[in-house]
């Protein structure tokens, strides 16, 4: 089991950076691939970025490529979401999640996570 609790979001003008913690508990937390979904209103949760559990390999969705960072900290179980440059349409809830993708092709698809955190609310004023 892995618990998974999301911290960071909030309200910044658009061109502002936020940066997203969400820090894991549980027996295996430090060796499980970590990424961070989004989901504005109406709209599925989609892809934005992951990162396996040694943090040498990372993945970004197009839309967020060159503006946001994702990095891990093992020691202290945390991963990291800096998000830099950004823009209204970023505003979303924004989902912590950690999973085993056995396929780096795979990191980008929901169903290979299993553990969910509760979301943080991201919004991006104009």
């Amino acid at each position: 089991q892995v618990q998974l609790v999301e911290s960071g979001g909030g309200l910044v003008q658009a061109g502002g950076s936020l940066r997203l913690s969400c820090a894991a508990s549980g027996r295996t937390a430090s060796s499980v691939a970590m990424g961070w979904f989004r989901q504005a209103p109406g709209k599925e949760r989609d892809f934005v970025a992951a990162i396996n559990w040694t943090g040498d390999s990372t993945y970004y969705a197009d839309t967020v490529k060159g503006r946001f960072t994702i990095s891990r900290d093992n020691a202290k179980n945390t991963v990291y979401l800096q998000m830099n440059s950004l823009k209204p349409e970023d505003t979303a809830v924004y989902y912590c999640a950690a999973g085993n993708p056995r396929r780096s092709s795979w990191y980008g698809i929901r169903r290979e996570y299993d553990y969910w955190g509760q979301g943080t609310q991201v919004t991006v004023s104009s």
